[in-house]
């Protein structure tokens, strides 16, 4: 009789039918990989095999497989929110673990962690100063303590020192100033050129106004250079000579200003604590034209504390934080990782799958590397689950479910004409 046949076919229906169910309820899933199941017809054999006119015994589920494919891309207003565009997985840590998911939606813990819904910790190549990537995972973490400040060490100047200038009338310092007098008196406009300033920075990160004072002498291309730091002598006078074009000779280069163990001074003019510092001003792009006086450039490397202000993730994965001082620092880059055998990873629950012997071992990288696909900030990746095609597959199923059915129907019919014969 054909009842376990036709049984065989009712189960595999229904299993098609939850394949389909599970799509379907996934399809607004963060990541959701949809499934299809696969069918084989099976036979009855023996120890001497089956015959050439065996008639099947019905159909069994050989496997349920997941389609990879790429779903669209959403975007939101979470930088955290991460979408991958093209192959590989986000690297997560499961309590040591490492598991595996295409759901990028994820959010900062009480810890500081970058963690998914489930609390898995993502996982990042540790970067440099510079902000290359290095080998071995660790967890990412978004630390919003200040950070501690630097010291100024160098200050870069680029100007142009007016030609046509005359000597000043004053010779320098001429009368006395106090930068802590009430109100502080500076130089006099007759005993300089010109003039600029910078920010400079003690070790405490409490900043300085530097200025730099530029007189000509009566030496032919010659100008003196003297630097304060709040209103404080702390170099000077040092010369720079330029050549017949208004150019620093090559054999004078590079110029520089070394200010020698500064130490600094609060408005009052006591002591600050912070450590006494020792840096140069580079003026080697200096120059003497018959043009009015002006700065191009000025840059020093010291900063203040700051507060971590935001986080921004490029596409190749690199986390930047930036702060309040103007600083921005590489937390690390996003790990991806690729299988082998991607349709032999084992669902987890949550968007979240498992390596398996059939998958392979994972294999590591950044993201645009190694066929790996880019990381898109402020994005989500949609469930590839195609409703419509689910509701065809539905009305498919449903169709195989009622002719088994059918099946066994006559089967019952035929088996109470049996019964029935005298």
């Amino acid at each position: 009789m054909s009842f376990n046949t036709a049984v065989a076919g009712l189960k595999a229906s229904s299993t098609s039918l939850e394949i389909i169910g599970n799509n379907i309820s996934n399809a607004g899933t963060t990541g959701f990989k949809s499934s299809r199941g696969e069918f084989a017809d099976v036979f009855a054999t023996s120890l001497l095999g089956s015959s050439s006119n065996a008639v099947g015994k019905g159909v069994a589920v050989s496997g349920v497989s997941q389609a990879f494919t790429q779903g669209n891309i959403s975007f939101t207003n979470n930088v955290l929110d991460m979408a991958i565009n093209g192959g590989g997985f986000f690297v997560l840590n499961d309590d040591g673990t490492n598991v595996y998911s295409r759901a990028g939606n994820f959010q900062v813990d009480r810890s500081g962690y970058v963690v998914n819904p489930d609390g898995n910790r993502l996982q990042i190549f540790n970067t440099t100063s510079a902000g290359v990537p290095t080998s071995g995972l660790a967890d990412l973490r978004i630390d919003t303590s200040l950070i501690q400040p630097e010291a100024t060490s160098l200050v870069n100047i680029s100007a142009n020192l007016d030609s046509r200038s005359l000597v000043p009338a004053t010779a320098w310092p001429g009368a006395g100033f106090d930068a802590f007098a009430s109100p502080p008196t500076a130089p006099s406009s007759g005993m300089f050129n010109s003039s600029t300033s910078a920010t400079v920075y003690d070790s405490q990160g409490n900043a300085h106004v530097q200025s730099i004072y530029f007189v000509k002498t009566a030496v032919p291309n010659a100008w003196d250079i003297h630097t304060l730091i709040d209103g404080v002598t702390t170099s000077g006078p040092d010369t720079v000579t330029f050549d017949s074009s208004g150019q620093i000779p090559a054999a004078g280069l590079p110029f520089q200003v070394n200010i020698a163990a500064w130490t600094p001074l609060d408005a009052s003019g006591s002591s600050t604590g912070a450590a006494a510092q020792t840096f140069d001003v580079d003026l080697s792009i200096l120059s003497q034209f018959g043009s009015d006086f002006s700065v191009t450039n000025i840059e020093q490397d010291g900063f203040t504390t700051g507060q971590l202000s935001g986080v921004e993730v490029g596409d190749a994965g690199i986390v930047f934080a930036r702060f309040t001082n103007g600083q921005s620092r590489a937390l690390g880059q996003v790990a991806l990782s690729s299988f082998t055998n991607s349709s032999g990873l084992q669902p987890l629950g949550g968007s979240i799958w498992g390596e398996t012997f059939a998958s392979g071992q994972p294999i590591f990288g950044g993201p645009g590397t190694n066929g790996l696909g880019t990381v898109q900030s402020g994005a989500l990746e949609d469930s590839n689950v195609e409703v419509s095609q689910e509701l065809v597959n539905m009305i498919v199923a449903q169709r195989n479910f009622q002719a088994n059915a059918k099946v066994i129907q006559t089967e019952d019919a035929i088996t109470q004409t049996v019964i029935n014969l005298r």
